[in-house]
């Protein structure tokens, strides 16, 4: 008997043989002999590749297990999954902010889908004397004592996402909302754009260890550069990335591919080259020196907010900082804490599933040290991580946030259907690709009204949360308020789970749990 691969060879030139025999006596076997033809061709060079043992073992029907494996994803998002159990956002989700970008009814018949017993889940307390929805638009200050520039932030904004990850079209729409809306727009990493400025407005210039659109030919900051574009009149505040949620600690890659003449220009590199931003900056080594240089960029913004965004690790580091900023007597105008649960990038599964902590836990660390230290009532905070509704949004602020960010809930709003190709260049919706043929089935003037009403229905949401619960003003949200299921029998509030510093409390007299790190926090040097 004859091996397989033999035996196919053998096969191919009979079928070869016969399919030449077949066409002298018709033209109209080739309606056959051909699909024949190309199945055999195709189990042959099965059988004789080498990367593929499945291949080897099962030719042709083996190509049958790769297309259902890549058509995967998209059975288990539209068949599948439960409204309530897909990640990382599940279907309610993603319909919520659909709906309330498209200006519908977003509300839900017959209760509940979720399982309220189950443990972690938490709820916010409603008052018995609700309060009535107030009037005006609600702005957090942001700005310190060095700040002569200060800028109003609403409650939502759109998170970091630079150009070159989104196309022109996506930004395009994220910027015109925000000038329509009134609420600030975080430019990523990736430098200022024309897209970012075109439409007017606010932003947040974010400046990565790559120091795009402020770089030296070496890679390193460039002051004048840096002074000339944070001097536009759209640039509200600059804010220096140290880490993302999604690979704290390691920087980020664009491809040659995506890296076209526009790009190139935008981030003052050289185009088709593969971009690698270090994972650390070359601007300070000490929290010192990242203290001191944070108060240079204000100068060199002219008084204007400045500071910084960072996914939480050490809390021994974070202490570094404050002990840091109150020697040298300055200090940031704003943190931005970004959650491990955050990112729109691509990033390796090790970073994106346990390294970091999650923004409930970034958010109570760097709020407690601010109180702790004394350096609260001139820093404000901000939460970027999965912020997608109205819920969301008051638990961030009663965690310790003054504001949120949001990245892939403003994505929905412009379209995406979370395919999860973000890294791969063919979004099928237009937002995270610089294919031009792509990109051009993105509507700019209708993504930028979807994105408008989204932001406006959230924080509304938000509002009237807080008015079920009593409050007219975010700064009255206590810990006490947030209740989380321990057991199935058991339910306790923030205020018992967590500890809450009172204001100085770490100069005056730490407590125990915090006394080691505060007395380890040296201001010249990152340890652990």
């Amino acid at each position: 008997m004859l091996p397989l691969p033999a035996a196919l060879g053998a096969a191919a030139v009979a079928a070869v043989a016969a399919v030449c025999a077949a066409l002298t006596v018709s033209a109209w076997w080739w309606a056959a002999a051909a699909p024949l033809l190309l199945l055999l061709l195709t189990a042959l060079h099965d059988v004789l590749q080498r990367r593929h043992s499945i291949l080897r073992n099962y030719p042709v029907l083996g190509h049958l297990r790769f297309a259902m494996e890549a058509l995967r994803p998209e059975i288990q998002q539209y068949f599948i999954e439960r409204n309530f159990d897909g990640r990382p956002f599940d279907r309610d989700t993603r319909s919520l902010v659909y709906e309330r970008a498209k200006g519908t009814d977003a509300e839900e018949p017959f209760g509940s889908e979720r399982d309220l017993y189950e443990a972690g889940s938490e709820y916010l307390t409603p008052s018995m004397a609700p309060r009535p929805l107030p009037t005006g638009t609600p702005r957090v200050r942001v700005g310190g004592p060095d700040c002569t520039q200060p800028y109003d932030m609403a409650l939502l904004n759109i998170s970091a996402m630079s150009f070159g990850s989104l196309s022109a079209n996506a930004i395009l729409a994220l910027n015109t909302g925000a000038q329509l809306g009134g609420f600030a727009h975080d430019t990523g990493e990736g430098g200022l754009s024309d897209h970012h400025l075109r439409p007017g407005g606010d932003l947040v210039w974010e400046i990565g260890t790559g120091y795009f659109g402020c770089r030296t030919d070496d890679g390193g900051f460039d002051e004048r550069e840096f002074a000339r574009k944070a001097a536009h009149p759209h640039v509200k505040a600059v804010s220096l990335k140290i880490s993302q949620g999604a690979k704290p600690g390691v920087g980020g890659v664009l491809p040659g591919a995506k890296v076209n003449a526009e790009i190139a220009r935008v981030r003052g590199v050289p185009q088709g080259r593969t971009i690698v931003s270090p994972p650390y900056h070359r601007v300070y080594s000490t929290p010192r020196e990242l203290v001191r240089f944070l108060a240079r960029m204000r100068d060199l913004a002219d008084g204007k907010p400045v500071g910084f965004k960072l996914c939480v690790g050490s809390r021994r580091e974070f202490l570094a900082v404050c002990r840091a900023a109150l020697e040298e007597n300055t200090a940031p105008d704003f943190i931005v804490v970004d959650g491990a649960e955050g990112g729109t990038g691509a990033a390796p599964p090790e970073f994106a599933d346990i390294v970091g902590l999650p923004l409930g836990e970034g958010l109570m660390t760097v709020h407690n040290a601010l109180v702790g230290t004394g350096l609260r009532d001139r820093i404000r905070v901000g939460a970027a991580g999965k912020v997608a509704t109205g819920g969301d949004l008051v638990k961030r602020l009663l965690q310790g946030a003054d504001y949120t960010n949001a990245a892939r809930a403003m994505m929905f709003a412009v379209g995406c259907i979370q395919a999860q190709r973000c890294h791969t260049n063919t979004c099928p919706v237009g937002v995270a690709t610089q294919s031009e043929r792509r990109a051009r089935a993105l509507d700019v003037g209708d993504k930028a009204q979807r994105v408008r009403r989204y932001q406006e229905a959230t924080v509304r949401s938000a509002r009237e949360i807080m008015a079920a619960m009593g409050i007219d003003d975010a700064r009255a949200l206590r810990p006490h308020m947030l209740l989380q299921r321990v057991d199935p029998h058991t339910v306790r509030s923030y205020a018992e789970l967590h500890e809450w510093l009172s204001p100085g409390q770490l100069l005056a007299s730490p407590p125990e749990s915090w006394a080691a790190d505060w007395a380890a926090a040296d201001p010249d040097r990152f340890t652990r």
